[in-house]
């Protein structure tokens, strides 16, 4: 009974304001309130409700706890959420308008925080876990929102290059783009006729990628139940944006890196982009040029569907430098975001 007591919890404000689960009236409100936080922080940040509609009402919804913050006139000022990602990984989310005054701003962010803090417990007994992360984000130029993780007892733990490549016609001639080397093929995930893929493939994409991050910073694990769900959320998802690459070992073919990427809503000149989601290379495919091949598929996949613009996020303090290999094939850093962890125990 005390799990079910601390899985939802009241968000306790002070001086008139409220809380409330957020629901199909706050749609517009809150993509605009997370579009101002990034455009106060990166200059960028289009208004974009399909993923808020998603994480609020639709398949997005069902690993989320949440809560909007309405201040005394009931206008929705900020928003917090717990996600349930996977076993011992939860991410927190929260928005807070950023026309808010320090003070204002402040109590609010704390209730919210310690609201997160109070759900994630419920979260722990639910999965009978002793111990699990809280992972939260921030910008790098928001000062505001890094200084209420770290009074929550966040700690900065990582740093996250925005990377952006525009796309042209000139990426499809003969030439423009890594040619695969010898002994690597690339290929889309498999689908049947009604466009949905074969489980083999999918099956596979997961394992690639669960094995390619295992070295990586902060890696876990994350069930195939968990990882598709997760991914098919996306409003940006399609299933012909999956693709496996395979390295010939003593003269058999192997599963050597995976690449998910997804669509990125049209832009102010109505264009939509493509985003990479991930990219892994097995340990048994490195340095044979299998990233290199995947980045040109996606490239030429972007180009010729008429998109100009590629993005992805890599770690800034990778071992492996990966930014460098980014650099060289046309990306720069957009802006930079940052991972806040904190470990919460039972």
């Amino acid at each position: 009974m005390a799990a079910e007591a601390t899985f939802d919890p009241e968000v306790r404000l002070t001086g008139g304001w409220a809380s409330r689960v957020p629901d199909e009236r706050d749609i517009a409100v809150l993509a605009e309130l997370r579009a101002a936080v990034t455009r106060r922080a990166t200059g960028l940040g289009a208004v974009d409700v399909a993923p808020v509609l998603s994480e609020v009402t639709e398949a997005g919804s069902w690993t989320r706890r949440q809560r909007v913050a309405l201040d005394p006139s009931g206008r929705v000022r900020a928003w917090a959420s717990a996600h349930d990602r996977a076993a011992g990984r939860a991410l927190v989310q929260l928005t807070v308008d950023p026309a808010l005054d320090d003070g204002d701003a402040d109590a609010v962010a704390a209730a919210l925080l310690t609201w997160v803090e109070e759900v994630s417990h419920g979260i722990l007994a639910v999965r009978h876990l002793d111990v699990t992360q809280l992972d939260a984000g921030a910008y790098a130029d928001d000062p505001r929102q890094s200084r209420w993780l770290a009074a929550a007892g966040y700690v900065l733990a990582r740093r996250w290059l925005q990377m952006r490549r525009p796309v042209t016609a000139r990426d499809l001639e003969p030439g423009a783009l890594p040619a695969p080397r010898p002994g690597v093929s690339v290929r889309r995930v498999e689908r049947r006729a009604n466009g949905l893929p074969v489980a083999r493939d999918v099956q596979l994409a997961h394992r690639v990628l669960e094995e390619s991050f295992a070295d990586h910073f902060n890696s876990y694990r994350e069930s195939f139940p968990e990882f598709v769900h997760r991914l098919m959320e996306n409003p940006g998802h399609t299933w012909d944006h999956w693709w496996l690459a395979f390295v010939e070992v003593d003269g058999a073919q192997l599963p050597g890196g995976a690449l998910v990427s997804t669509v990125l809503p049209p832009d102010a000149d109505g264009v939509a982009g493509s985003y990479v989601d991930y990219l892994g290379v097995h340990r048994r495919a490195r340095g044979r040029g299998v990233a290199k091949t995947l980045l040109g598929t996606v490239i030429a996949d972007t180009a010729a569907r008429g998109r100009h613009r590629l993005g992805l996020e890599v770690d800034a303090d990778s071992p492996t430098h990966a930014d460098g290999l980014y650099r060289a094939l046309g990306w720069d850093t957009a802006y930079v975001t940052q991972s806040w962890h904190r470990d919460l125990r039972r």
